[in-house]
């Protein structure tokens, strides 16, 4: 069972995977710090510092928090403008570098050798000379 486990680990996808949550988790940090510390903060001085999250309602013992909710909602949608801002911006940088590199003039091609047919007609008049 161990040598299965550590098959399993060893895969390349696993591992990809892997750092692709650790790099997502690091990238969430920096996406929340962005959305609480310089977007929201922004945003507060036009609304003036509206806070939903006292909006509630009881309906017997249960008490429904929609304020925390629209907060929610409203986070989520500014930290995915903040992604979608960020996917395009890396999208516009890799497709200034590739055509960047298409329009860089290729390396200077290899001398190329003598064709096939060539090759075989030296052998030929070799052969002839020979006797």
């Amino acid at each position: 069972m161990l040598r299965e486990f550590r098959d399993f680990i060893a895969k390349g996808n696993v591992m990809d995977m892997a750092v692709g949550i650790i790099v997502g988790a690091a990238f969430t940090a920096i996406v929340t710090s962005l959305v609480n510390d310089l977007i929201n903060p922004l945003i507060g001085l036009f609304v003036g510092g509206l806070d939903f999250s006292a909006i509630s309602f009881g309906l017997g013992d249960a008490q429904f928090m929609v304020g925390s909710f629209i907060n929610a909602v409203i986070n989520f949608l500014i930290i995915a403008f903040v992604v979608f801002l960020l996917v395009k911006m890396v999208n516009k940088v890799k497709d200034a570098a590739l055509k960047k590199e298409a329009a860089a003039p290729a390396a200077p091609a290899a001398p190329a050798g003598p064709s096939e047919i060539e090759l075989l007609a030296e052998i030929r008049d070799a052969l002839k000379a020979r006797g």
